[in-house]
Order: structure tokens, then sequence, then C-alpha cells
């Protein structure tokens, strides 16, 4: 998962030298989104051969809080506000608690790929928390149509019990992902509406420091640091861990940043349905991960769903 949900404005530039700019540096930092967020979920799983889930996915954003909120303070000036740090820690402890360290619960039961791909359903699930709440946005025809192929894709990944020689995917690894992937909708929602300092990068820092002691809290109470043995991880685990706070956390959401500000945003929602496959295939060509007839077949459904959702019109207000 993207490590945030701030919701950004992307102005388009019109001088001549950010368009030669753009030229130059836009695909590189949509090729870093697609490729560095999709690699996410593989590096997750090899983090968690060696780390139990949640004390994992605590370091992780403990590092990258400690790191960067710091230097952001300095950088900025800006000193938030209670308003920014409350917003923080609820959109923190939702995003990178619930959904964040359910998935990295998950992939203990769940390919890599195929959580990317239950991961998308994000989309999906802000349509309907966006249609569902008061003075909600009534989708448009084609997105019902969107959310009616997304879920029969999901239908067709977790049964029946065989299918096209391949056996479903966990239930309960999938009911978890589900878990995240909705609290993650509901917490980009929350955030879209709240007080939130200038700088997208300090509400991450705090936003991971908040969401970093939500997991400790997790880890202590699931009995996980009981069996955080240091000596005990590998130099694979260490490896994969430094990868997901370096390109994963730092470059991957700084090109993200960067694509926010130089494109549209229809064109930066296509990782949604990108990512997924960029982890499909480095799960299956790097930890062989099976990809099935079923496994093609729902992702085909699944993405065309997510596609429709995200290329739609403006939907309007009920």
């Amino acid at each position: 998962m993207p490590p945030t949900a701030i919701e950004v404005e992307t102005p388009q530039i019109t001088t001549q030298p950010s368009r030669v700019e753009s030229r130059r540096w836009v695909p590189l930092a949509f090729g870093a989104v697609y490729i560095l967020w999709g690699s996410t979920y593989l590096g997750i799983r090899i983090a968690i051969e060696s780390m139990p889930p949640l004390a994992m996915a605590a370091i992780r954003h403990s590092l990258v809080g400690l790191i960067l909120y710091p230097i952001l303070r300095w950088k900025t000036g800006f000193k938030p506000t209670a308003a920014n740090w409350w917003t923080a820690s609820v959109t923190g402890v939702l995003l990178l608690c619930v959904s964040n360290g359910g998935l990295s619960w998950a992939e203990q039961r769940v390919p890599s790929g195929i959580a990317a791909l239950l991961v998308a359903t994000v989309s999906l699930w802000l349509v309907i928390v966006d249609w569902l709440r008061p003075g909600g946005t009534r989708p448009v025809a084609r997105v019902l149509v969107g959310l009616l192929l997304g879920f029969a894709g999901l239908a067709l990944l977790v049964g029946p019990a065989k299918l096209a020689g391949a056996h479903r995917i966990d239930v309960l690894g999938t009911g978890v992902l589900m878990v995240c992937a909705f609290v993650w909708a509901c917490a980009s929602l929350y955030s879209k509406h709240r007080p939130v300092p200038g700088s997208p990068l300090l509400v991450v820092a705090m936003q991971s420091l908040a969401g970093a002691a939500a997991l400790w809290i997790a880890a202590l109470v699931s009995g996980e640091l009981s069996t955080l043995h240091f000596a005990a991880i590998t130099p694979r685990s260490w490896m994969a861990l430094i990868y997901l706070i370096v390109f994963g956390s730092g470059m991957g959401f700084t090109a993200y940043l960067y694509i926010l500000k130089k494109s549209t945003a229809a064109k930066v929602a296509t990782y949604g349905f990108v990512n997924p496959v960029v982890a499909l295939f480095l799960g299956w060509l790097i930890a062989a991960e099976p990809i099935t007839a079923r496994t093609i077949l729902a992702a085909a459904i699944i993405l065309t769903a997510v596609i429709l959702v995200i290329s739609a019109p403006k939907a309007q207000k009920t």
C-alpha cells in the first residue's frame, strides 16, 4: 500500500521550462511509482520471513517518522497544531497500523501479488464509502458496473474451492485484506476534509510516528514482541526492510508527490492498476508465487473494474 492517503491538488504547469522538465522527469517518476510501490508487496513478504509482521511494520514506520519529522520541522519551519496532530494520529493509526499492519499480517497467508490485487479494491471501496456518507456522491452507471465487476472478481478468487485446477485464495487472509482496503478508503476520505500541514511529507512523518506507536502496542498485545529476536532476523529480511524504508516510503513517495504536481489526477491514478501487475510479476519471478488461470481471470476482472472506476467522469452529489 502507498504510505499515506493525502489528497493533493494537481495543478497544471504551463510555463515552457516546466514542460521541458516534465518531458524529462515525469516518465521516470511514473516508472518509480509503478515499480517501487509495486515491489513493496514482495518486500513485505521477504521481510516477514524472519520478522513478526506487526513488529516489522512498527520498525519500518518508526524509522520513517523519526528520520523525517525533525528534518521536515526544521526545513518547513511549520509547527503542527493540536488539530493537525489529531488528524495525523487518526489517519496514521488507520492507514499504517490497521491497513498496512493488516497487509503485513495477511501476507503470511496470501501471496504478495494477490495481496496487491486485493488492495487495488481501495478504489472500489472509496466509491462505496463516499456514496454512503451523509451528503455523499452518487456513482454514475459506469462506476456501478465497475463495482459489480470488482466484487465478482473477488468472489472468483475465494470460491469455489477448486476452479480451473487451482485452489482458492485463503479466506481469512482475503477477509483481512478487504478490511484493510475498506479502512484505507475511510481514512482517505476522513483526511480529505481535515486540517493538515502544508507539507505532505510532514504529514507522512506525523502519520508514521502515530501509526508506529499503535503498531508497537498491537505487537505487544498480540504477543509478537516476545517472538521478536533481532539475532534471528536474516540478512535477506533486513535488506527487504531497508528497501521498504528507502525505496518504498522514501523514493517512491517522493516520485508520487512529483507526478501529482506535474501530471493529471487521471494519469496519476493509473498506479492503482499498474502496481498489482508489477507485484504479480515480481512475486512469480522472485518468490515463485504461482499465477494460475483463476488468478489471471480474477486479475483481469478486478483491474478492469478499477479502470472503469478511476476513469469515470465526475459523479453527482446525492
